[in-house]
Formats: C-alpha cells, sequence, structure tokens
C-alpha cells in the first residue's frame, strides 16, 4: 500500500499528513484531523452530508481524494465560526437531528457569498444538492433568504 505526504489547509492551518493514494478528503478530515463535522452518509455523494468548501467551492469530500485537495484551501464547518449563516439556522430552525446541517451549512454559506443576489430558483437549486430526511426545506430556505435581506440591509 503506497503512501504519500499531502499537505492541507484546512480551516486557514497547514497539516502535513501521511495518506494513501485512494484515500478521501473525508476520511483524512475525520480520521486524520479529528474535523468530524462533515459526515459520512451515503459515501457515494448523494446526501450532501460530506459537504466541504474547497477553493470556496462546495465539494461532497466523500467524492475527493485527499491528494485532490492537496495545497487547496479547504474549509470545513468548524471553520465557519459565528456566521451569519449559522445564526440564521438557529433562529429559522433550519435543522432538528443535525446530520446534514454542517453540509446544508457550508452550502448555504457558498450560496449566500457567491449569489448574494439570489432568487428562490437559484437557492432551489443549491440546496438540492443537499438531503434532511427530518424537516422540510422551508425553514432552511428561509434562513439563506434571511441572511440575503440582511446584506441588503447592510449595501
Amino acid at each position: 500500500m503506497i503512501k504519500c505526504e499531502i499537505l492541507l489547509t484546512v480551516n486557514e492551518e497547514s497539516h502535513s499528513i501521511i495518506a494513501r493514494q485512494a484515500d478521501t478528503l473525508l476520511f483524512v478530515l475525520r480520521n486524520q484531523l479529528g474535523l468530524t463535522g462533515a459526515k459520512p452518509g451515503c459515501l457515494n455523494g448523494d446526501c450532501g452530508a460530506c459537504t466541504v468548501l474547497v477553493d470556496k467551492t462546495p465539494i461532497k469530500s466523500c467524492m475527493m481524494l485527499a491528494i485532490e485537495a492537496a495545497e487547496k484551501p479547504i474549509t470545513t464547518i468548524e471553520g465557519l465560526c459565528d456566521t451569519p449563516i449559522q445564526r440564521a439556522f438557529i433562529e429559522q430552525f433550519a435543522f432538528q437531528c443535525g446530520y446534514c446541517t454542517p453540509g446544508f451549512l457550508i452550502n448555504a454559506y457558498a450560496l449566500t457569498k457567491q449569489h448574494p443576489d439570489a432568487d428562490d430558483e437559484t437557492i432551489q437549486e443549491w440546496l438540492e444538492s443537499n438531503i434532511c430526511r427530518c424537516t422540510s426545506y422551508q425553514e432552511i430556505e428561509q434562513a439563506v433568504k434571511s441572511v440575503l435581506a440582511k446584506k441588503h440591509e447592510n449595501d
């Protein structure tokens, strides 16, 4: 089994790790770096529970090899401390069991940054990449809309 050294920049911290070439980013984040916010759900890219940002783009970390993320900025849910989208999820009751919440938060965070003028269709399209089995998407959509509305108030 061939292993190699990989330099990962996660939440603005550099980490030198030894990993197999076949190790997924999700596996490395959870098992080597102890960042367990990204969750193993389906492990085939359907549910979005493992979503992280790589180069500011939402990526399903179960589908990306760790070696592919080398030397690219990675943001996990642990790196989104006290962001407006987190507060909005709490205020809008946009979670229940919480298993899917980190993936939704990462995706919604990227949406609010990349599309500050997002319309309903854009919001729904972005949220389709994540699955929640506990609650309706109405609360999650409302959380995103509240953050976007606050951005416009501050302009």
